[in-house]
């Protein structure tokens, strides 16, 4: 009865994602998917990247959790359109469900957007099963969470178009192999790219920001 219900919450799940789609091509925005475990740097990641794309850009976020509205206060202040999602009204999901991005995104508005980036709740597992009508997935791993992570949560990294590894600055102070981390990434997803950064001291930002203006201009036409 169970694997019945489950299979019943993911068929209804990818009907709202497929009409995400459409809306999300109607609208001319690209929807990029960010996913990562709590703590691996999404939000500050997020606050750099838009500073260096707005206004040529114009983007809008949804930022998921459980409680608070800590980081959309924090990315509020770039200047870029955000909405809060807190999921402690429903029961406290892991992760946001196509409806609620379908919701959300209405009420943000998306019809002045060329970029609308979804801050997944902090999780490597249940986001990479909900499907919620992205063009893009990308998921960030932090180097302080170790080289196995890939290896022990391969879903999220199979979904993947894109990986992050963050504070590289760090690396001089840890016991980590990121040669190591980006093997066990690309032995799950062969062919993944994968971008070395450090959201504090913004190494390594300008080929991820060049592989998110691609993505961007190949969608609306605009951000090149």
């Amino acid at each position: 009865m169970e694997i019945n219900i489950q299979k019943r919450v993911l068929e209804a799940n990818e009907t709202q994602a497929d009409t995400n789609r459409m809306f999300f091509k109607d609208q001319n925005v690209f929807v990029l998917n960010l996913m990562s475990s709590p703590g691996s740097g999404k939000t500050e990641t997020l606050c750099k990247t838009l500073v260096r794309l707005m206004p040529r850009i114009r983007v809008g976020v949804i930022v998921g959790d459980i409680c608070t509205t800590n980081d959309a206060d924090r990315l509020d202040v770039t200047g870029a359109k955000v909405t809060q999602i807190n999921t402690d009204q429903f029961g406290g999901d892991c992760h946001l469900a196509a409806h609620l991005i379908f919701s959300s995104a209405r009420q943000l508005g998306c019809e002045d957007l060329d970029l609308l980036i979804v801050e997944n709740i902090g999780n490597l597992v249940c986001p990479a099963e909900f499907d919620i009508g992205e063009d893009a997935r990308a998921v960030m791993l932090s180097v302080t969470e170790g080289e196995d992570k890939p290896l022990k949560y391969p879903l999220m990294f199979r979904v993947a178009d894109v990986a992050i590894l963050n504070k590289i600055d760090l690396l001089p102070y840890l016991d980590v192999d990121i040669r190591l981390a980006k093997d066990n990434i690309q032995q799950v997803h062969p062919h993944l790219p994968v971008f070395e950064i450090s959201a504090k001291t913004e190494e390594g930002f300008s080929p991820w920001l060049e592989w998110l203006n691609i993505k961007v201009f190949e969608k609306t036409g605009k951000g090149l």
